[in-house]
């Protein structure tokens, strides 16, 4: 019964024309699926490296203003008494 059915629907050139429109589409949505998704990757990934990026910076200040830091007290109050602090 559905052998039969198939059969007829094979053998009819509307349907195999509905049958190539129909994978058309479906091949043309999954294509464009598939670019969302890269993009929504990319997105992440763009925004990741942000943060990173931020990080980094941050922490480069600390290791820059530690670096340029009084070596001892010592030194805290030189600088303080010349006002270069």
């Amino acid at each position: 019964m559905i052998g039969g059915l198939l059969a007829t629907l094979a053998g009819s050139a509307w349907a195999r024309a509905a049958l190539r429109y129909g994978v058309t589409v479906l091949a043309i949505l999954l294509f464009l699926l598939a670019i969302r998704r890269s993009g929504e990757r990319a997105g992440r990934l763009a925004e990741r490296l942000e943060t990173t990026e931020r990080s980094h910076d941050a922490q480069r200040r600390m290791l820059e203003a530690a670096a340029h830091r009084p070596r001892s007290r010592d030194d805290l109050a030189e600088r303080l008494r010349n006002g270069r602090f």
